[in-house]
């Protein structure tokens, strides 16, 4: 897919973030959009500033988690604008806590997001996507699906299931002889507000907040240019895309150290949490 023009793009999460940038950019290509978030809000506000760029807009709150809902939602869409050209699984949520204190519960919220979301979107709109032949998707991992970090299991486990799951889908189409793009996204930090609606277990709500200040300082990237860099990735039918000079070292590292990172990484973990714990 090199031309955007007068094609239909879904995109989950587009009440902020990478997935706001996402759809503002793709309107002012003229692509018509299906847009969706649980932040109504969000939502409202993005599909108002797409609007103003002349293109077909519709907006639904939803729940990518809930399976039976994103099925109707990708039926409500197919009867507004046919098959779709462009989807994108963006939707995304945080979970900081380690194996032993997370709570059934918080793992369940996390992976029926950021896994299961994806799987979700993708399973609804792929036979669309064959049907336009022209279709792209993208699936939002991280860099998170590159490297495991401590106290990120959670997150860890989904965005390295999107990752196989995406890249095993892309050969399938392949294999089927679909034209149908397949790309994976690994954003490193991006300028969004995913810490600060996240989940930390045993954290306060001042707490998560000052976390979500100390990513803003640490994050290298603004939406609008996670935004550029996928949008070229569609163009040229990428495998994968890397977004930020930290998500490039977080490939770098497990094929360069393997496996040891881990333990240079726990013993970099254990340091910084005896630091925190004298300061």
């Amino acid at each position: 897919m090199r031309d955007f023009t007068n094609k239909t793009a879904v995109i989950t999460g587009a009440g902020s973030g990478i997935g706001r940038a996402l759809a503002l950019r793709l309107a002012d290509h003229g692509t018509n959009l299906a847009l969706s978030d649980i932040d109504s809000a969000g939502l409202a506000e993005t599909a108002g500033r797409c609007d103003k760029a002349g293109v077909a807009v519709v907006s639904h709150e939803l729940d990518v988690a809930d399976r039976r809902a994103v099925l109707d939602y990708a039926g409500a869409v197919r009867s507004e604008f046919g098959p779709v050209n462009l989807v994108v699984n963006n939707a995304g949520v945080s979970l900081g806590a380690t194996v032993e204190e997370m709570t059934w519960e918080d793992f369940d919220w996390l992976f029926g997001i950021d896994f299961w979301g994806v799987a979700h979107g993708t399973k609804a709109f792929l036979p669309d996507l064959i049907a336009s032949g022209d279709g792209h998707l993208v699936n939002v991992s991280s860099v998170f699906g590159l490297m495991g970090i401590p106290s990120q299991s959670a997150y860890n486990a989904a965005k390295f299931a999107v990752r196989g799951f995406t890249e095993s889908l892309r050969q399938e189409m392949i294999i089927a002889g679909h034209n149908v793009g397949v790309t994976c996204v690994h954003p490193g930090g991006i300028k969004t507000n995913i810490v600060v609606n996240g989940r930390g277990a045993g954290r306060s709500p001042d707490e998560i907040a000052e976390a979500g200040r100390q990513f803003e300082k640490i994050a290298f990237t603004k939406p609008d240019s996670a935004a550029t860099a996928i949008l070229k990735g569609v163009r040229r039918n990428a495998p994968r895309v890397l977004i930020g000079p930290d998500a490039r070292l977080f490939d770098l590292i497990p094929r360069v150290i393997g496996p040891r990172y881990e333990d240079i990484a726990a013993r970099l973990a254990r340091r910084a949490g005896a630091a925190d714990r004298l300061g």
